[in-house]
């Protein structure tokens, strides 16, 4: 599969220095080795605004900077260590990897496997890729490379950054493919300047960084989903067996190539975790996975499967809640604290009055101060089920909460899409539709409604379930809110807010959701945070 992959190029002093940390240093897909968690945790969150490859951000802010300090003849003697002691012998502890392979792979005893994890880091992946991987939820920590901060109008090797599938060239539509996603990044690209130097005319006196974030927040949207990103990952040995048992017989040849480069890189660090993968029962597992989405494409003629295009749709829907949930909330907070069932206690709340109803809440809840302050576990006794039409470039954002049951129809065209008002106020309102149009014809040719994914923008709207408990409502509520969030999700957030405000009246006087809008909102947080360190210096 062709790879569009700067490689990172080093000298022999700096291979020297690094080498060791890393799995290989020249493909786009590799394990990190021997950081502590400070370090392998900073690294990897540099995922998000590096332009650059983690080995090179790695070299330049991790090591060069700690060998100048006191303590750089430490660290010297430490990587001379691990050349002449390379992982596969410090990694391969005989009882160790003899007590997996005998109580994991051989008797079957996953919850040993969730006792130890490791990172993954893919250079090069497409957003449909990408999305794969985050869609697994449990076990594993992704961070990927933002489009709210790093511009992708940069090329690699002269090529723009995305994605072109191997299945693209059987169906004769590369030419043709190659030339739409080109006009769509060019498009992209005068839409960066034209908007920026806009912005900047506008507001002579503002940071370039935050002219530069509203740029990116909104022009976004133009961008295909076969736009390439950065993604490193923790995850434990149980959920990597599963990501690569779930992706090596994935309809989509990137999603299988990702899956064997995961094993091909993991089996060097973690192979008694992955020695599963290679017996009869994991291919057959495979082989179910893989063609879980054709059966349900067959079963689904039982039922009439038309295409709903409703363009006025509400945005947000709440599709399903328990009208007594107010009352077993409050029972679930008092629960704790009896000696009764907790049947006997929900009566005895039913039977309260409002008032009284609303003192118990006042007490446990009057001093929640900031939305970092979690509320209650009692708050997990109630769920909401929405569906939300948003489109995906602020999904994106919403797909990270993992806490709850959340899952989307597969990205089409059919939902309509976004155009920023901001474009439309300066004039560039046809450019941006213009490239979008393009997209959706190149979506039409393709057929596939798997491949065709790839020829989808982000500014097309995306069809999707929260089931959610009424706590991750209120974490996810009260974050997506804030002033520097994007218009899009703080808009869909509200609404969600507004409706609980009316089924839960007496829980939802303590949520503490931004109602506000922001014309510039990452220019208002950033004043936020210069006005607090201003506050801070006079401590």
């Amino acid at each position: 599969m062709e790879e569009i992959f700067e490689k990172p190029t080093f000298s022999n002093e700096e291979r020297y220095l690094i080498e060791p940390f890393f799995t290989n240093l020249d493909k786009s897909v590799y394990v990190i080795l021997f950081l502590p968690p400070e370090l392998v945790g900073a690294l990897c969150s540099r995922a998000s605004r590096a332009k650059e490859d983690l080995r090179i951000v790695f070299l330049r802010e991790f090591i060069k900077p700690f060998l100048e300090t006191d303590y750089g003849q430490t660290l010297k003697k430490f990587i001379d260590f691990l050349h002449q002691n390379p992982a596969e012998i410090l990694f391969n502890n005989p009882k160790a990897r003899e007590f997996y392979i005998k109580w994991l792979a051989e008797y079957g005893d996953d919850s040993i496997a969730q006792m130890a994890g490791t990172h993954l880091v893919y250079s090069s992946l497409s957003q449909i890729a990408i999305k794969h991987i985050e869609n697994q939820r449990i076990g594993i920590a992704p961070i990927e490379k933002s489009t709210r901060y790093v511009d992708y109008s940069l090329r690699v090797n002269n090529h723009y950054l995305y994605f072109t599938p191997p299945e693209i060239e059987k169906l004769s539509l590369k030419e043709e493919y190659e030339k739409i996603m080109n006009s769509v990044f060019e498009t992209y690209t005068m839409l960066y300047q034209k908007y920026f130097d806009y912005l900047k005319n506008k507001y002579p006196e503002e940071k370039e960084i935050v002219l530069k974030t509203k740029v990116l927040d909104t022009i976004r949207g133009i961008l295909p989903l076969s736009t390439l990103g950065q993604l490193a990952l923790f995850g434990n040995g149980q959920a990597f067996e599963y990501l690569i048992n779930r992706s090596l017989e994935h309809p989509l040849e990137e999603v299988r190539w990702l899956g064997q480069r995961a094993y091909e890189e993991l089996n060097k660090v973690i192979p008694a975790f992955l020695r599963r993968i290679e017996k009869e029962e994991s291919k057959e597992y495979r082989k179910y996975l893989g063609k879980r989405s054709q059966k349900i494409k067959e079963a689904i003629s039982i039922i009439s499967n038309e295409t709903y295009i409703n363009h006025n749709q509400e945005k947000v829907k709440l599709i399903e809640y328990d009208p007594d949930g107010e009352d077993k909330i409050i029972a679930g907070l008092l629960y704790p604290e009896t000696k009764e069932p907790y049947e006997k206690i929900l009566d005895k709340v039913k039977q309260l009055s409002l008032k009284e109803k609303e003192k118990i809440l006042e007490k446990v809840l009057k001093d929640r101060k900031f939305r970092w302050y979690k509320v209650p576990r009692a708050f997990e006794n109630v769920y909401l089920r929405f569906e939300i039409l948003l489109n995906i470039g602020a999904w994106r954002d919403l797909q990270r909460h993992r806490m709850q049951t959340q899952y989307n129809q597969k990205f089409n065209i059919d939902n309509g899409f976004d155009i920023p008002e901001e474009l439309k106020e300066i004039g560039l309102e046809d450019k941006f539709v213009s490239a979008i149009k393009n997209l959706e014809t190149l979506y039409e040719k393709i057929k596939d409604p798997d491949l065709a994914q790839y020829a989808v923008s982000f500014a097309h709207r995306v069809r999707f379930i929260q089931y959610q408990n009424l706590r991750q409502f209120f974490w996810e509520t009260e974050l997506r809110t804030t002033s520097q969030g994007h218009p899009d999700y703080r808009k869909i957030e509200q609404e969600k807010a507004k409706i609980i405000q009316k089924i839960y009246p007496l829980i939802s006087k303590y949520l503490l959701v931004d109602f506000q809008d922001y014309e510039f909102s990452r220019r208002e947080s950033v004043k936020k945070i210069e006005y607090k360190e201003e506050e801070l210096k006079k401590i």
